[in-house]
């Protein structure tokens, strides 16, 4: 080894999730600079991005993906580490049918009754959008559920549609309340966050583009392999159980394979923490300062567990999953009718018709929490590929997704059939609490490199894949990698990002590091 690697910095990465793997990938494009150790308790990395195999002959696809099913047009890093694997996203034109029953109902498909009776709140709502932007940060930061009152709209509006919507697509879950006025007028309007547009007569627009992600494990795992290639260290099964030390150049982890009884210690000249926050407190353990245990402290999680199954009878049940008259509201235009058209069952030979993907039900004696559940033979692409050999009709794969452990007592697991359950996960969900826009995402630039020490994933700031990727290049650009600009869109999301999280404006970071080449030369 040349004199010049021995002087390498040495990188812990805790966490091979998209965040780790994002910092680690972009830390690798320095190998002369920076030693990389990724550390993942998991056999595999991909954090909650993974895949689970099924039987062809029976679904019409030999896998499915679980955890993460895909995303919007805004992610654009999370493409571009796609694309570089041979793994593209597929686009998709995004259904969806929230509630059950006429009086609940709606879908951004055709029109519905509850969409009419609640005409003049939708269109308020793009007003109180407007003034939410105007007043950020100071009305921003108030729980959506209090604005909603004090612009005096109506209770089942508020229950019937924004909420369901906000938990499904931020996936706030039943927290959804108390997720800041400020984050749900980002989801709607600012460019780099924005899943869907308002629209004034719906709220959700009519069949927008969205993106279904193809198989998660082959991508991860082809991730990894490259990443090894290129000189990247996985310590995969390895628990990381303390911080034994840190100082401005040097941190001390124990770490323990979770096959054997001993542990280690083990030092590096850095470390990124891209676990869940709560899991990066306990890592770090007495020796937290009071600004990390102040900051980290601000998330809240949630314990919620999603079954994979085929029982279309609990499907139907609870949700709307196909087209009836008595759901359609009487068309006001041409492109309503032309979107009734589309969604009757008389088109969906074709390939349209109305076919959901995602799905909410809501419970009788609190009707702002949830269930919700996805068509993941509706939307994953490679269940639209049958295969022509199969005589007979693929069984539809659902997941219903129920949320907060604490709130099981109004669960509906137990009316699944178990004998048409495929698979079980728990999962440990961030909340988006008003909290957690007041101390966690305004204040992480101030914990950001103290004690040798970064953090990254997608709880600093809201829980979307994409941000997970931005995070962890974020990272590792403080640390001193480069950013590769490929994409103007993406590049601004990535300074956006590195000003809130890291206090740094890119375009000085780039002036400064460009005179510092200059000076080298």
């Amino acid at each position: 080894m040349s004199q010049n690697t021995e002087k390498r910095q040495h990188i812990a990465i805790v966490g091979g999730g998209a965040a780790g793997m994002s910092c680690a990938a972009t830390l690798a494009r320095h190998l002369d600079i920076f030693k990389i150790t990724l550390i993942e308790k998991e056999a595999v990395v991909g954090g909650q991005a993974t895949s689970i195999p099924l039987n062809a002959q029976q679904h019409g696809a030999s896998w499915m993906n679980n955890g993460v099913q895909g995303g919007s047009g805004i992610f654009k890093h999370t493409f571009h580490f796609f694309r570089q694997y041979g793994h593209p996203a597929q686009e998709v034109r995004l259904q969806v049918s929230f509630g059950k029953g006429k009086d609940r109902f709606w879908t951004n498909c055709f029109p519905s009754p509850l969409v009419k009776q609640f005409d003049s709140d939708i269109k308020r709502f793009g007003t109180f959008l407007k003034v939410i932007k105007w007043s950020l940060p100071v009305l921003g930061i108030v729980p959506i559920s209090i604005m909603l009152r004090v612009f005096l709209f109506s209770k089942d509006f508020g229950d019937k549609m924004v909420y369901p919507l906000i938990a499904l697509f931020l996936g706030t879950g039943n927290q959804t309340a108390s997720v800041p006025s400020g984050i749900v007028e980002r989801l709607f309007n600012d460019p780099n966050m924005k899943l869907w547009d308002y629209d004034p007569e719906t709220l959700l627009p009519n069949l927008p583009t969205m993106y279904t992600f193809d198989r998660l494990h082959d991508f991860y795992s082809a991730w990894r392999e490259d990443l090894t290639s290129k000189g990247v260290s996985f310590a995969l099964e390895t628990e990381v159980q303390e911080t034994v030390s840190r100082s401005k150049n040097n941190v001390i982890l124990k770490l323990r394979d979770i096959h054997a009884k001993e542990s280690r210690e083990e030092s590096f000249d850095k470390v990124v923490f891209c676990s869940l926050a709560d899991e990066t407190l306990r890592i770090l353990g007495k020796k937290a300062t009071w600004r990390e245990k102040f900051v980290l402290g601000g998330a809240s999680f949630y314990d919620d567990i999603t079954v994979t199954h085929t029982d279309s009878s609990y499907f139907n049940e609870h949700y709307e999953t196909s087209f009836k008259k008595e759901l359609c509201a009487e068309p006001t235009s041409e492109a309503q009718r032309k979107q009734i058209a589309f969604s009757s069952p008389a088109d969906s030979n074709g390939g349209d018709g109305f076919r959901p993907m995602y799905y909410t039900y809501t419970y009788d004696s609190n009707p702002r929490l949830i269930e919700m559940s996805f068509n993941c033979t509706n939307y994953q692409h490679q269940f639209r590929q049958p295969d022509v050999s199969n005589k007979r009709a693929p069984k539809p794969v659902y997941q219903t997704i129920f949320l907060d452990k604490n709130r099981k007592d109004l669960w509906t697991i137990d009316k699944i059939d178990k004998g048409q359950i495929i698979k079980k996960n728990w999962w440990h969900q961030l909340g988006h609490r008003w909290i957690h826009y007041l101390r966690v995402v305004p204040n992480m630039m101030f914990i950001q490199g103290r004690s040798s020490t970064y953090f990254a994933g997608s709880w600093t700031l809201v829980n979307m894949h994409e941000v997970a990727c931005v995070s962890g290049v974020a990272a590792a650009y403080r640390m001193g990698a480069d950013y590769e600009q490929f994409d103007d869109f993406a590049t601004d999301f990535f300074s956006k990002y590195l000003l809130l999280s890291h206090g740094l404006m890119f375009s000085r970071q780039e002036k400064k590091r460009g005179n510092a080449k200059s000076h080298s030369q």
